[in-house]
């Protein structure tokens, strides 16, 4: 009997089969980009991202006995929803975290919810990256595409509809919506009613692990899959990645590079505090049912090493290109060894906690004609990591003392990288 885990990041989606001893049996990702607008807009298309969950899948179960895998699961980025017709088609692109458009609505929700209020039920403070001030956006600027929804969903839920099965959202990932109460595990009417949202136009909220489906005898032939292959409810990706990191006990904490860079740390009650609020550091359901967890994140992480690549890097692919082997690979081989003489404020996306700030800027300081690439490299990636250790002292400050942190994402593949963020973190990393 084989598993098959799916993960749906911000740029690129993978799967991997498991045996019961948990030993991976087989891998596939594709990648995809994200759509950026100048009013803010930041979008991926669904049908793309489903699609492509689809060639993994596929790609996963050719490398395997035909019909062994009899479970499958999905981790997902947070936020991002899309709006889905009566007949499960796409009606829009789907909203991503780093998208800011639905700026001007939080000021309207707190005049009908205050912000006191808002973070007791969610856990959350008020910032565009959330589901639910995205939707008053859509609700406002595309108005057909709101009447005509019949589901609002993330992307597990989304998924899991293509696979035949009725929506389940899992809690953690719930609970990135904005709409969630944490301590009730349920939909906020409150909320809902604010938004003019009923909660059957959204996906059934269960805790991870729950069976929430089977996928349709002749889906699953034609994905290579088992004819009775379950789908359990998975999470945030965030919270799925702390969990198979080993992140239950106090003290150890996820260190996440993706497109985002994340800190995850867990805990066994819910953590409500003048000082969390003021960071706008979260609490929200983890993966095990009965415990919590908090984020501090930068919504620029991996991604400011894929806009240098993308803009810069044309050696670096062309050599990757030859050798068939990863531009990242080469790019972090090309950085300096040494810290950099420059400054880099990583604001090349919104910010994430501390500030929740949409408007700021990113900035290189220090620039020189001696300045070389390898050294501009190192300054991107010293810049993120100094904005994870002002994470990390606020969240030590608001009592969470982290003494080690577990890496995870794709920059947990580089020991340099990694070295890099235990010199400015002053923490142990294991990877």
């Amino acid at each position: 009997m084989h598993f098959l885990g799916i993960d749906i990041g911000t740029s690129g989606c993978k799967a991997l089969v498991f045996d019961e001893s948990g030993k991976q049996l087989a891998i596939s990702g594709r990648s995809y980009d994200i759509m950026f607008s100048d009013n803010g807009g930041a979008e991926l298309n669904p049908d793309e991202v489903t699609g492509k969950c689809f060639d993994v899948i596929r790609e996963c179960t050719s490398a395997v006995p035909a019909g062994s895998v009899k479970g499958l699961s999905i981790s997902s980025q947070g936020e991002a929803f899309t709006a889905v017709g009566s007949n499960h088609e796409s009606l829009c692109n789907a909203m991503v975290s780093s998208d800011s458009r639905s700026e001007p609505y939080l000021s309207r929700f707190i005049r009908k919810m205050d912000d006191e209020k808002l973070y007791r039920i969610t856990g959350h403070t008020a910032h565009p990256l959330f589901t639910v001030f995205k939707l008053l956006w859509l609700k406002e600027n595309k108005p057909k595409v709101w009447k005509k929804t019949r589901y609002f969903l993330c992307f597990e839920d989304l998924l899991q509809l293509r696979l035949g099965i009725e929506p389940t959202i899992s809690w953690p990932l719930a609970g990135r919506t904005m709409m969630f109460d944490v301590i009730k595990k349920q939909w906020s009417p409150e909320i809902l009613d604010i938004v003019g949202l009923t909660a059957d136009r959204l996906a059934k909220p269960a805790p991870s692990g729950s069976i929430v489906g089977k996928i349709p005898a002749d889906l699953a032939e034609e994905l290579g899959l088992s004819k009775e292959t379950v789908v359990v409810s998975g999470g945030h990706d965030q919270t799925c990645s702390a969990l198979g990191a080993g992140v239950v006990d106090k003290g150890i904490a996820m260190l996440a590079t993706g497109t985002v860079e994340c800190i995850t740390a867990a805990f066994k009650k819910p953590e409500f505090s003048a000082d969390l609020k003021k960071n706008n550091l979260c609490t929200y359901n983890y993966t095990i049912p009965d415990y919590y967890a908090s984020i501090a994140y930068h919504l620029t992480g991996g991604n400011i090493l894929k806009w240098f690549k993308d803009e810069f890097g044309g050696r670096e692919v062309a050599e990757a290109e030859r050798s068939k082997g990863s531009a990242y690979e080469y790019l972090l081989k090309a950085m300096s060894d040494t810290p950099s003489g420059l400054m880099v404020l990583p604001y090349f996306t919104p910010s994430g906690t501390p500030y929740f700030d949409t408007r700021t800027k990113g900035a290189i300081f220090g620039l020189r004609l001696s300045t070389g690439r390898g050294e501009l490299i190192r300054a991107l990636l010293e810049g993120v990591a100094f904005e994870m250790r002002l994470n990390l002292e606020i969240l030590g400050n608001s009592g969470y003392q982290i003494s080690e942190f577990r890496a995870v994402g794709g920059g947990a593949k580089s020991e340099t990288w990694t070295q890099l963020k235990a010199d400015v973190m002053d923490k142990k990393i294991t990877t």
